[in-house]
């Protein structure tokens, strides 16, 4: 650590306690020269003793001080010379302490109480008056103190009568008072700058321990999108090659091992989508869209999703009937509550799983109930973070990657749904969702359900694909040829340029534009795609594929507007995007 963090904290209280003495310096100063030729003014006037010029000429030394102190605060290293700036100020003192102190000696008279008296009155307002400002320093104060405070005392002993005798005690006593104010005054600062200074380094650790972190997590989120773009690069093209043999075997004993390959490389493309989910969730680039929806139909089709295989896990899956209405995106909400009922399902070794929703006023709770394993107390915040799983350090496949939780996290955080768990450790685990409760709507207002996709939806006729992979563009190449679809592949905007030229010359243009988002040497797909379609083909349909999982691509992605699919493409759903694309 470096700068001012890596200062100790004495010297860091030592520079404090410096400052706040020269602050102070200048009007002190200032204030002492006045009062010092005030009061020989008035003891020449009264007693015309010449030792009063003799003492103000010892005195008149002390306008020296101004240019020190000024040099104080020239010194662009003061902060750094703390030690130095105080033993010179403490030297200061001394001279002026003492000066002081030899007052008494030089022209105190002896038969005049009155003026006795008022010496000793301005040197005892002196010491009452400038202890607070030099009490940062116990140093300090001894020397601002006692010099003066040992001259007046020794001057009036000196004079031996009783009168004088009991003013010399007086100051004696006094001057322990003082001291005893001025240490608990400098005790006081001392642990109050001593606290301060502590707390900064503690906060500047803190700081530091928090960068650490974030650099950490930001280097985490560059490494793993790397890594899954690594990954999803050549399983895009086991998929896409798997699709080709999967077809070109079909009524072949062998396509049983096809599709085994490509039930293995779902499983696979469904993990990498997993992480693909919380990196989107995270860039933000998924909005809700809500509406007034009925909890009856998101709750009917968890059915389906899980019925049989609650029943192959030999479980009762419940999910209550409800007439209760709600504010909250369909899909979104969905999906949360189907990755709570599937975590249900996976930790739940006998009994059943619940799925109901309770009306609590302007709101419904939302409740997915089991009769699993149930959660320790010390896990039950931690079953919300990315890759967590109570009792599976072996990282069994079966039992998924630990995302479902941190999803439904994100996802009740993006809809605004609060959510909560509470479990006991061998009987199971609740995990409640508050939704804002609406009113039904009138059945004339009631969404219609969206049309039902075609079964065979209409493809261009001519492709142009611009990915850099060649095992990715042999791949595409072979697919949608048996599609019917003629395709024409390049490695990139400069040869992509040259094929929409010559397809303008000839009159065969293409019907749609397939670009990866990431290219050669770090080009950029999309710009890419914009700046052909814009010298060659404004209205040319574009489709982007791409790998990418980093949050500040994906927003890039989402901000275009352009249909995009996320590798390893399921070549169904390559048809139905192409499909859509001169529909």
């Amino acid at each position: 650590m470096s700068g001012p963090g890596a200062e100790s904290t004495q010297q860091r209280v030592l520079r404090a306690q410096v400052a706040a003495l020269y602050a102070t310096s200048l009007s002190s100063t200032i204030a002492d020269a006045v009062l010092a030729w005030g009061l020989c003014a008035l003891f020449w006037w009264q007693l015309k003793d010449p030792m009063v010029f003799v003492w103000l000429a010892l005195h008149t030394v002390q306008v020296l001080r101004y240019p020190l102190v000024h040099a104080y605060f020239k010194d662009p290293l003061a902060a750094t010379r703390s030690a130095f700036w105080a033993r010179r100020q403490w030297r200061e003192l001394l001279y002026y302490s003492a000066t002081w102190g030899l007052a008494p000696w030089l022209f105190m008279p002896a038969n005049d109480t009155p003026m006795t008296t008022l010496l000793m009155l301005v040197m005892l307002g002196l010491v009452s008056g400038g202890v607070p400002s030099v009490a940062p320093r116990w140093a300090s104060v001894l020397a601002f103190v006692l010099p003066m405070m040992a001259g007046l005392a020794s001057a009036l002993l000196w004079l031996r009568d009783l009168t004088h005798l009991f003013l010399a005690a007086c100051v004696v006593i006094y001057t322990g008072a003082m001291l005893l104010f001025a240490r608990r005054q400098h005790l006081l600062l001392a642990e109050s700058l001593q606290m301060r200074f502590e707390k900064e380094v503690l906060a500047e650790q803190l700081a530091e321990q928090m960068a650490i972190t974030r650099r950490a997590s930001e280097e985490k989120t560059r490494f793993f999108a790397a890594a899954s773009h690594d990954l999803r690069q050549p399983l895009h093209a086991i998929a896409l090659f798997g699709a080709v043999i999967e077809r070109e075997l079909q009524s072949r004993p062998a396509l049983v091992h096809a599709q085994r390959l490509m039930g293995a490389v779902r499983a696979l493309g469904t993990s990498l989508d997993t992480m693909l989910d919380v990196s989107r969730l995270d860039a933000g680039v998924i909005a809700p869209e809500r509406h007034t929806i009925a909890l009856a139909d998101v709750f009917t089709a968890l059915l389906p999703l899980f019925g049989t295989r609650a029943e192959e896990a030999g479980l009762q899956l419940r999910i209550r009937a409800t007439p209760q209405w709600v504010h909250s995106d369909p899909q979104l909400l969905q999906r949360l509550l189907a990755n709570l009922v599937e975590n249900a399902i996976k930790y739940t070794p006998q009994g059943g799983v619940l799925v109901v929703a309770r009306a609590r006023g302007t709101q419904v709770w939302v409740e997915v109930i089991d009769t699993g394993v149930g959660i320790a107390p010390e896990h039950a915040e931690r079953v919300f973070d990315e890759f967590y799983q109570v009792d599976n350090p072996g990282r069994d496949r079966s039992r998924g990657l630990g995302m479902g939780l941190a999803i439904v996290r994100r996802l009740a955080a993006l809809l605004g749904h609060p959510i909560s768990l509470r479990s006991r450790v061998g009987r199971g685990s609740r995990f409640r969702l508050v939704l804002p409760a609406a009113e039904a709507p009138p059945p004339s207002a009631a969404t219609p359900p969206p049309p039902e996709p075609a079964e065979t939806p209409h493809l261009p006729r001519r492709v142009l694909l611009i990915d850099d992979e060649a095992d990715i563009a042999h791949a595409t190449v072979a697919l949608l040829g048996g599609w019917g679809v003629s395709i024409t592949a390049v490695d990139g905007e400069t040869h992509a340029d040259d094929a929409l030229a010559q397809a303008g010359r000839t009159g065969e243009p293409f019907d749609a534009l397939i670009c990866d988002f990431r290219l050669a040497d770090g080009a950029d797909g999309l710009l890419a795609a914009q700046r052909l379609r814009e010298r060659h083909a404004p209205g040319l349909p574009l489709l982007l594929i791409t790998g990418e999982t980093a949050p500040e691509r994906l927003q890039r992605v989402r901000d275009a507007g352009v249909p995009v699919l996320y590798k390893p493409v399921d070549p169904a759903a390559l048809r139905r995007a192409l499909g859509a694309l001169v529909a």
